[in-house]
């Protein structure tokens, strides 16, 4: 009998284990549109037909997100521009207006040269990273229960926690940064310094190799810094909801887990305010310090 006993609790506890990997597999999974298996294009319904996939496949759910998000920030900035007033103005237009001055300080401080385009960009790198990682503070269920509903399989609704958004992102500001390296030295002076520094003429093989690291080090330290940070947060979100399924009736373990799980949740989601500002001033900044670094000429 105890061997029976022990046979079903093992059964049971593999169930669990079984439900709660299936769990976090469905809420780490994007909504994934590319050739399938049989040689059609469509949504990939499970990981491993993502996965099959390849390079050509496209995020649904990344692209969405990071387009309305963009467009929100544009729409609601260019509203204030368009009725911006003098006087007494309303607390969006004092919100608009504050975030403006404050970018504007944090890139007089980190960018030496004159550059019109820098301050803007901040402004949108900040604002657009940061309301992708806002997102990261909706309930982990909400949407993926609601695209469910509509019958989509899978939603993630935070883009950065995606590489290829945090990538994406990264590679434009390497492009800048090449762009103004070139612009600003020509293309000898930007040879120079990635051949000549730091030990001169006779160590170039061996300056080529470090420039060469940390020229490229730049987007990918950009693009993996994001995605790691939030990644990490949205993991565990998803690993405090499962306490919710875990907990059943109205046991003392049962309130004691479900308790737990509420001030876990509140608690994360306050500290994850901070990581979710951090690393978007974070991406800017970096940003502005590499442009910085572009426009200035090594002798």
């Amino acid at each position: 009998m105890s061997s029976e006993m022990a046979h079903a609790a093992t059964e049971v506890a593999h169930e669990a284990a079984h439900t709660s990997g299936d769990y976090i597999k469905h809420h780490l999974q994007n909504l994934t549109y590319g050739q399938l298996p049989d040689g059609t294009w469509g949504i990939a319904h499970s990981a491993a037909e993502a996965k099959a996939m390849g390079f050509w496949a496209l995020n649904l759910d990344t692209f969405f997100m990071s387009l309305l998000l963009g467009a929100i920030f544009l729409f609601v900035f260019r509203h204030v521009a368009k009725t911006i007033v003098s006087g007494t103005p309303g607390s969006l237009q004092n919100f608009c207006e504050w975030a403006i001055e404050f970018i504007d300080t944090s890139v007089r401080g980190s960018f030496s040269s004159k550059n019109n385009m820098v301050a803007p960009l901040a402004l949108t790198i900040f604002f657009w990273v940061f309301m992708m990682n806002l997102m990261d503070l909706i309930p982990i269920d909400w949407v993926p229960l609601m695209m469910s509903a509509l019958g989509v399989p899978f939603f993630k609704v935070v883009p950065s926690t995606d590489p290829n958004a945090t990538f994406g992102m990264a590679i434009g500001v390497f492009l800048l940064v090449l762009y103004y390296s070139v612009k600003m030295k020509g293309f000898g002076g930007f040879m120079g310094e990635l051949t000549l520094q730091p030990f001169g003429k006779w160590g170039m093989p061996v300056n080529f190799l470090l420039e060469g690291v940390n020229l490229i080090a730049k987007p990918i330290s950009l693009a993996l810094r994001l995605f790691g940070n939030m990644y990490a947060g949205e993991m565990i979100f998803i690993l405090i909801a499962l306490m919710g399924g875990a907990w059943a009736g109205f046991s003392l373990g049962g309130v004691t887990l479900f308790g737990s799980q509420i001030l876990l949740s509140l608690g994360w989601a306050i500290f994850h305010i901070l990581i979710v500002t951090l690393q978007a001033f974070i991406f800017m900044t970096l940003t502005v310090v590499y442009l910085d670094m572009a426009h200035q000429e090594h002798h």
